[in-house]
């Protein structure tokens, strides 16, 4: 212990062998290069600074992840049914589709002797950490990997065989990682959220993001007063700006998830779609009874849509077995004790988003045919979300055909352009870089563009 803070770090090479050396540093790397020079400073400087009150650790990684480890064996145990084989339950690639400039195979190919290098957007300056960076392999200078959630674009790269050193992320995101990856759990160090831990002399906080079940925002401070915010995935709220680890502290660089940094994506709060979702739900049943209803959803992310729906008619929902395990894996009572295995026993059904065709329902209702003579489904994702329609739901008009009825509604796990300007302009960090639709300079120079002027001194 020093200053209160459980002290991680020690001997580097427990986890750096000479045997797995790679440059990280490629002499074709010009994204980097290119990207380093496109990110200026933007906004104004302080000279307040907030330490993190360090009172709030309550327990060391190692600690956590012997939590984790047993936690792991009571949900095995109360787990009677057979165990998927890992593909059924592992995040598949087309479950969460790489966004606009996210790399689609940066894997090492055949023949190639080094992988992709590291760009400078996953590393965190001044500290050997990188975020999210497992696809790039053992990263030359990096000691722990940090993993913000368990979608697949965060974590590719991670199995099995990982050795390259230790994974800190949440508890959730920890189980995950070991039940559906099966990574060794020596290398996994689950962190608690709102607690701050000191990391190889870096103090860090995870905190959480409204993003999907473990997800995180992570704060660090280094030890010479610098603070720096990586978001993650993340959806704004104005409850993280009264968050005593975030409120009137002074950020410096800010790593921010611009999934939607556009002033088209406007779209409402997650309250008004699942009130939606509800009432229309209701509204269909009362002409329809026998309906059986369809939520799409990632393997984690949209539990609220189906939970709300199970909340407002009383019924109980179906996933299969795989989902099931990930869903029961969170540890949320009011979730796990309303999933039930057989999809006769209730009409709502959670299947993957993917899924959510015409046809592929029509196949999908043919096995409760005798049940159901109508399929209401939802399709919840912000990338639904149209200017025409904006936050008027009602106006939102469903794909029909024959008995089958798709609603898509901006149910979105990621912040809209008008919640990132908030969240910016109450930071007010010293410089952003945004992490997601950054593979052109025109994209970069545009969001530049709107953090300058969200950045812009306030008038006296």
């Amino acid at each position: 212990m020093r200053n209160g803070l459980v002290v991680l770090g020690g001997d580097r090479e427990e986890f750096h062998r000479e045997s797995h050396k790679i440059r990280s540093q490629s002499s074709s790397s010009e994204e980097e290069a290119q990207t380093n020079q496109s990110f200026p400073d933007v906004g104004v400087n302080k000279v307040e600074d907030t330490n993190v009150d360090s009172s709030s650790a309550s327990r060391s990684p190692n600690e956590a992840s012997a939590i984790y480890n047993t936690n792991k064996e009571d949900n095995n145990n109360n787990n009677n049914s057979k165990r998927p084989v890992l593909g059924s339950i592992q995040q598949k690639k087309n479950d969460k589709a790489p966004r606009p400039g996210f790399p689609k195979n940066p894997r090492i190919g055949v023949g190639d002797s080094k992988p992709r290098a590291c760009p400078f957007y996953k590393k965190i300056p001044g500290t050997t950490f990188t975020v999210d960076a497992f696809r790039y392999g053992l990263i030359e200078g990096c000691s722990s990997y940090f993993l913000s959630h368990f979608h697949y674009d965060h974590y590719g790269g991670l199995s099995k065989g990982w050795s390259h050193g230790p994974i800190y992320c949440s508890p959730i995101t920890a189980r995950l990682v070991r039940m559906s990856l099966l990574v060794n759990p020596s290398y996994i160090r689950p962190l608690e959220l709102d607690n701050a831990y000191v990391i190889e002399g870096v103090k860090v906080v995870l905190l959480e993001a409204n993003h999907c079940p473990g997800a995180t925002l992570i704060l660090f401070h280094l030890a010479h007063g610098r603070c720096y915010l990586h978001t993650g995935d993340f959806r704004a709220t104005k409850m993280m700006q009264s968050h005593p680890l975030l409120a009137n502290q002074r950020v410096n660089l800010l790593y921010l998830d611009t999934t939607y940094c556009n002033p088209k994506y406007k779209f409402p709060s997650k309250e008004d779609v699942l009130e939606f979702v509800v009432k229309m739900t209701r509204n269909y049943i009362k002409n329809q009874p026998k309906t059986l209803i369809v939520v799409g959803a990632y393997s984690i992310g949209k539990e609220c849509v189906y939970l709300a729906i199970s909340k407002a008619l009383g019924v109980k929902i179906y996933a299969n077995a795989s989902r099931r395990r990930v869903l029961h894996s969170f540890g949320w009572p009011e979730l796990s004790g309303g999933l039930c295995s057989r999809g006769e026993d209730t009409p709502l059904h959670v299947i993957p988003i993917s899924s959510l065709r015409h046809e592929t329902l029509k196949k999908y209702s043919e096995t409760y045919k005798r049940q159901y003579t109508a399929v209401l489904a939802f399709r919840p994702t912000g990338w639904t979300y149209s200017e025409t329609t904006g936050n008027h739901l009602d106006l939102i008009k469903p794909n029909s055909r024959g008995n089958i009825t798709i609603y898509g509604v901006p149910y979105s796990e990621h912040s809209s352009f008008l919640e990132l300007r908030e969240f910016v302009q109450f930071l007010r960090p010293d410089k952003i870089i945004p992490t997601v639709n950054i593979g052109t300079s025109a994209n970069r120079d545009k969001m530049q563009s709107y953090f300058q002027e969200w950045l812009q001194p306030k008038d006296s």
